[in-house]
């Protein structure tokens, strides 16, 4: 199975668009495209998660004035995205589709393929102290990364062929639970990865 991008170049920056946010605030927030191919027979569905493997772990350098989150520190993932009950016959979604600005509180409905569902994305614990960006957070919320991350950022979209059409998930779900119920319904995985920085030494506008 393959997947690609109009939005990006796998392995190339995300643009400004797609990003949450921007040097100067708020980005278009709008989801990439994504198309895939050569899947594989027997799928009955699909699951998408997007995911950024370089989120620091020292929460309390986030942010910090005068203060740079070095490259080396040991790293997490944070959530962006992710989608279950994906139909078979769906083989792309448009840019923007899901998702084109920033909706405060997270998204109340998120629009999707027919039949699909998408759960919360991690900016519901990163905003859970804030009284007024405290939300459920479903759908697409681009890449934020800290201004001041000597690391750059990947920002991977993994697609899953899976062979029953619709995953046993509760009604608000997150990445956790569509891993767990995928569990030997995988029949093929793809993924593209696009990098993003607010790093004044690493962003590269786009």
């Amino acid at each position: 199975m393959k997947i690609r991008s109009d939005s990006f170049r796998d392995g190339d920056p995300i643009p400004r668009r797609c990003a949450m946010g921007t040097p100067e605030g708020f980005g278009g927030n709008r989801n990439p495209h994504l198309a895939w191919s050569e899947v594989p027979a027997g799928t009955r569905s699909f699951a998408l998660i997007c995911v950024d493997e370089d989120v620091p772990t020292v929460a309390g350098m986030v942010g910090k004035p005068g203060v740079e989150i070095p490259a080396e520190q040991p790293r997490t993932e944070f959530i962006h995205w992710v989608m279950a009950d994906i139909p078979a016959s769906v083989g792309e979604i448009a840019e923007g589709a899901c998702s084109d600005g920033v909706t405060l509180r997270g998204k109340a409905d998120p629009p999707g393929p027919a039949g699909a569902r998408q759960g919360s994305n991690d900016y519901v614990g990163w905003f859970s102290g804030d009284p007024d960006m405290s939300g459920d957070w479903p759908g697409y919320d681009g890449p934020y990364p800290p201004g001041n991350d000597l690391r750059l950022h990947r920002y991977f979209f993994r697609l899953y062929a899976l062979d029953v059409e619709r995953l046993n998930l509760p009604e608000r779900f997150t990445a956790a639970d569509v891993r767990r119920a995928m569990q030997g319904h995988v029949l093929a995985e793809a993924a593209i990865h696009g990098t993003y920085s607010l790093h004044p030494g690493l962003h590269k506008a786009v």
